[in-house]
């Protein structure tokens, strides 16, 4: 499961892999169309070259920490780093449905739309505390 969330922790885009598949080729997938100006914060799982040149061609900011055996010199934000946590409170949020966590449907389709329907729910609890 490959999520891309906003900054208030929400999911806006699911995506499925095959559990052995690195998250790279993913990449391609979560990242088109963003914002203007966005910050994208993504682990090392996520550090390429081609990733990083994807992120600034649509004039944003990639906040990945390198891996350990690159040496040229990336830099990023530490500080922002640090909100990468709202994107694993997302992945916890979404294993609490037991249906996600034990993964009870082996069809693909059928388990993407039980990760939606969860998604669905924790929007709908941000705007049901807010009114």
């Amino acid at each position: 499961m490959h999520l891309r969330v906003v900054g208030n922790g929400l999911p806006v885009q699911i995506e499925l892999s095959a559990g052995e598949v690195n998250d790279a080729p993913m990449a391609e997938l979560l990242l088109a169309d963003l914002p203007a100006g966005a910050h994208v914060l993504a682990d090392k799982g996520y550090d390429a070259d081609w990733i990083r040149d994807l992120i600034e061609d649509q004039d944003c900011t990639p906040h990945i920490p390198p891996r350990r055996h690159r040496y040229d010199g990336i830099t990023y934000s530490k500080k922002r780093y640090k909100q990468r946590n709202l994107i694993e409170r997302c992945f916890n949020k979404l294993k609490q449905f037991r249906h996600i966590a034990m993964r009870f449907d082996r069809n693909p389709l059928n388990y993407l739309a039980m990760i939606k329907l969860a998604s669905t729910r924790l929007w709908l609890r941000v705007y049901e505390s807010a009114a």
